[in-house]
């Protein structure tokens, strides 16, 4: 597993709609792994492969209840709003605050190939979205209003 280097707000890689991934092969597995490691370094939450200029629909998360590493993921039910603080590892120093749905129901295969379906709420939810975003090319700050440094946040709290 390798730490790789993470995209930044203006590589084209990060607006594109991202490839389904046919089959969870080793390749793909390694993908996860790579992805995992450089989430971890970098640190943060989630990161979606566009991030690190694979454009593959395959996503990591870990807001703290473990790692989930999800492959063609599909949002089939959402409900609620709530409006939080986000950044992101592809547009660094900056925050926002954004829209999401409080609750998703999220469909995709694991490392193994196997569908999963995973209801999530507050934190989770909220990172499943922005990464699923990135599969869409979509970057928090389309979405992000009161956009900031992030340094002022640390300053207000």
């Amino acid at each position: 597993m390798a730490i790789r280097k993470i995209c930044r707000v203006g590589d084209p890689v990060l607006r594109q709609k991202a490839e389904p991934v046919v089959k969870v092969s080793q390749k793909i597995k390694d993908l996860l792994a790579d992805m995992a490691a450089t989430m971890y370094a970098a640190p943060g939450v989630g990161l979606a492969a566009p991030q690190i200029g694979v454009n593959k629909r395959v996503i990591v998360v870990d807001v703290g209840d473990g790692l989930l590493e999800l492959v063609n993921p599909v949002i089939v039910k959402q409900s609620g709003r709530v409006t939080a603080t986000e950044g992101c590892l592809s547009v660094p120093g900056l925050v926002g605050d954004v829209t999401r749905a409080y609750e998703v129901v999220v469909r995709a295969l694991d490392k193994k190939g196997r569908q999963v379906e995973i209801t999530a709420t507050d934190l989770l939810a909220r990172a499943l979205q922005h990464e699923i975003d990135h599969l869409d090319g979509i970057l928090f700050i389309d979405k992000a209003e009161n956009i900031r440094e992030a340094a002022e946040e640390k300053e207000g709290e």
